[in-house]
């Protein structure tokens, strides 16, 4: 699928990819590279992935990473209450059960990265908040990227049939090594633009009047400049008209105190909502006649 083709695949998958974004994208899956996604949260790193793989037909396979992420939990482990049933019933059936038996595929309960791995098919493999696990995973992860294999001491080593395009998110909590940085390309995901956000938003709620979205995400984009403890994601714009939309808005409300009762679905932190007050929103508003021309050029 070439560059084109590729990012038209991803915006009838509701992703609206710009032209650098549909380039790297394609460029790992030519090159067979890992990709390592970075920015904010919300701004649509993981649905990127979600994309790709409907773009592209595939299966997504999805590591929620965490801080204590182990081997178990991210590759596989032996499946041990199946193993002592079948030790029990080798006892009471009198047959004779090898150790190599208990060890056998059969045993072996994939997880994540073994599933992709081991997968018959070509598939996508979304490694999300690779910066919230811990160094040493991110240690055995290499050997993953490196060469798309698993190794079970049990079973030796389990190479990969069809090489998975691997996504991997980051919003920055720590810094990643160089060595899993040298195994990626990179992108950096910022927040979209004026004009890509619309685009999005129409998208994804076109039963939504257009003079509504336009005016919303104009606000979104004012209130993301403001110094806020969690600015609001892709995410958060979309529930925002959504929420408006169902409260039968043609347009923004043009009372303050009235949008101010809607904002639950903007801002997430207490500190957010104390400091844009009633008075904050007027002013935002009023920004929309003043500069909403110039932001939408």
């Amino acid at each position: 699928m070439e560059e084109p083709a590729l990012r038209e695949a991803l915006h009838r998958a509701g992703y609206i990819a710009d032209e650098a974004l549909a380039t790297t994208l394609w460029l790992a899956g030519e090159l067979q590279r890992p990709l390592l996604v970075e920015g904010d949260a919300g701004v649509g790193k993981t649905a990127l992935a979600a994309a790709l793989a409907h773009a592209w037909g595939r299966r997504l396979v999805r590591l929620q990473c965490h801080e204590g992420l182990d081997l178990a939990q991210a590759a596989y482990e032996w499946n041990y209450g199946r193993q002592l049933l079948a030790i029990r019933l080798s006892e009471t059936g009198g047959n004779k059960l090898r150790e190599t038996d208990l060890f056998a595929r059969d045993y072996l309960l994939e997880r994540p990265l073994l599933q992709a791995i081991a997968s018959d098919a070509p598939c996508v493999l979304l490694i999300d908040e690779i910066d919230r696990a811990d160094e040493a995973f991110e240690a055995f992860l290499l050997e993953v990227l490196a060469d798309y294999q698993i190794t079970v001491p049990e079973l030796g080593t389990l190479r990969a049939t069809h090489v998975p395009q691997v996504v991997l998110t980051s919003n920055g909590t720590r810094e990643l090594s160089d060595a899993l940085r040298r195994r990626c390309l990179y992108h950096w995901l910022d927040y979209p633009t004026l004009a890509r956000e619309i685009a999005i938003v129409r998208a994804t709620l076109p039963q939504a009047e257009g003079a509504l979205v336009e005016q919303a995400v104009a606000f979104v984009q004012r209130l993301r400049r403001e110094d806020l403890g969690k600015k609001p994601g892709i995410a958060e714009s979309l529930d925002w008209v959504r929420a408006l939309h169902r409260l039968e808005h043609r347009a923004l409300p043009e009372d303050a105190q009235a949008l101010a009762g809607t904002l639950a679905c903007l801002l997430k932190t207490r500190e957010d909502r104390f400091q844009i007050g009633p008075e904050r929103v007027r002013q935002l508003i009023e920004g929309r006649r003043s500069v909403g021309v110039a932001e939408k050029a």
